[in-house]
């Protein structure tokens, strides 16, 4: 059990590779897990923290080397590591379990610690409201053609999809900021996912990325039954380090999303 004056941070979205200022990011992001090193318990990546990565057998991706030594760092001082793969980084396999212990994860689950369940996951698909990524992600997450894939020299891989991923995730933020605001309960893909668990499970708190929408909101389901009461939890979405500094920490029974100074 991890001791309750420890801490459990969460953090998604920086999108390293992506933008003239990743290196910047990266930076941050490093910063932060050396002020986390000094309380964590457990420290929770939600996706999306490469904008784009293949494990190769014998190959690792150029750069990103400060974000890998600083996390085996905090592996090394005894700190869990969970990673929760995105839709940009979702074919990260075993490198970092095999490197470091972290744990990996592809969908929603629920962590325990400090007596609390935490629903968690990156969020991308929840909700089936668009069957055409629905589609897509299923292309990509099929284990034959992930095996394609390798198949092709890593100059090609790396060049095209980095090309792909970079126009797409920040011409979408440059053109059109509303993409990522709330958009309501009954649009939102997590929240959807999020109602469904709750008519037959309990968590204390949900933990998401994504979005890209820094947000700490309460979410509920009515009583299955007159007599019975409703359903509640605390749904947090940690943002991105994109247009934000966004990270969330958990500490003896309250969270809370934090802005990381420049």
């Amino acid at each position: 059990m991890p001791d309750s004056s420890k801490k459990l941070y969460f953090v998604s979205d920086a999108h390293l590779g992506a933008g003239s200022d990743s290196a910047q990011r990266e930076r941050d992001l490093c910063r932060l897990l050396t002020q986390m090193k000094e309380d964590a318990a457990m420290v929770v990546f939600l996706g999306d923290i490469f904008d784009f990565w293949f494990t190769y057998k014998y190959v690792v991706p150029r750069g990103f080397v400060r974000l890998l030594g600083k996390m085996a760092e905090l592996a090394d001082a005894g700190v869990q590591l969970h990673f929760f793969i995105g839709n940009h980084d979702m074919w990260m396999f075993d490198y970092l379990e095999t490197e470091m212990g972290c744990v990996m994860h592809s969908d929603p689950e629920v962590i325990e610690f400090d007596g609390r369940r935490f629903l968690v996951g990156h969020g991308d698909g929840l909700g089936h409201l668009d069957r055409k990524y629905d589609f897509i992600r299923w292309i990509f997450r099929n284990r034959v053609n992930q095996i394609l894939f390798s198949l092709l020299p890593e100059w090609m891989t790396f060049g095209v999809a980095l090309g792909w991923s970079r126009n797409s995730r920040l011409g979408h933020i440059k053109k059109n900021p509303a993409l990522f605001e709330y958009f309501g309960d009954d649009r939102e893909g997590i929240v959807l996912y999020l109602k469904q668990r709750l008519q037959s499970e309990r968590f204390d708190f949900c933990v998401f990325g994504h979005r890209h929408t820094p947000l700490v909101r309460t979410i509920s389901v009515p009583a299955a039954a007159p007599s019975a009461a409703s359903c509640s939890t605390c749904y947090v979405n940690t943002g991105d380090w994109l247009a934000h500094r966004n990270y969330a920490v958990y500490h003896q029974g309250d969270i809370q999303l934090c802005d990381f100074p420049l």
